[in-house]
């Protein structure tokens, strides 16, 4: 929601529109990518200092949006199935594109569900090359085999099945093929 409202802002800024289906595009995938993808929408060509400029300028409104974010904001059954797993003793890491994952865990009051967190700061390819969930694993001390990863973006989906993962994709069925099982939201799996 906070990285398509700060796209939708310098979509606005360059000159057009920027809607959630060509949201979908974005998710999962780098900043630098995303900025290509945006550009592309729009039929925008920046020299590269711009584009520097660019996606610095749409980090600094996603960070004001993150720093304005509450629990509130957290998906739907997030928090109880987060703390069946830790019940359970099952581990639990984060693989994410976002240099500000860690930030974001702390605003959600979920940071202290996870055992390891892998962002963008980690990592040096984005999704769907599978090395953040690969990381995520290993920080776990699990074969990829035996991990299953949840996700809502298609970069995502391929990146855990290009792991060896198993792969719940969370949303529309026909937004993420490749999933192995599909839910609509976390709380399907309370």
């Amino acid at each position: 929601k906070y990285h398509y409202l700060a796209w939708k802002r310098l979509a606005g800024e360059l000159g057009f529109d920027f809607t959630e289906a060509d949201n979908e595009r974005l998710k999962g995938v780098s900043r630098a990518r995303s900025l290509e993808i945006l550009l592309e929408v729009g039929g925008v060509s920046l020299a590269e200092n711009e584009k520097e400029k660019a996606a610095s300028r749409k980090n600094d409104w996603y960070v004001e949006y993150l720093l304005a974010m509450d629990d509130s904001a957290l998906l739907s059954g997030a928090a109880d199935y987060l703390a069946r797993l830790r019940k359970g003793g099952i581990r639990v890491a984060l693989g994410s594109a976002s240099k500000n994952a860690p930030l974001i865990l702390e605003r959600l009051n979920i940071a202290g569900f996870f055992d390891a967190v892998i962002d963008g700061n980690a990592v040096s390819k984005a999704k769907p090359d599978p090395e953040v969930f690969l990381k995520g694993a290993e920080a776990l001390g699990l074969s990829p085999e035996l991990c299953v990863v949840f996700e809502d973006a298609l970069a995502g989906v391929e990146a855990a099945k290009r792991g060896g993962m198993r792969v719940i994709g969370v949303g529309k069925p026909e937004l993420l093929p490749g999933a192995d099982r599909y839910v609509s939201s976390l709380r399907d799996l309370c």
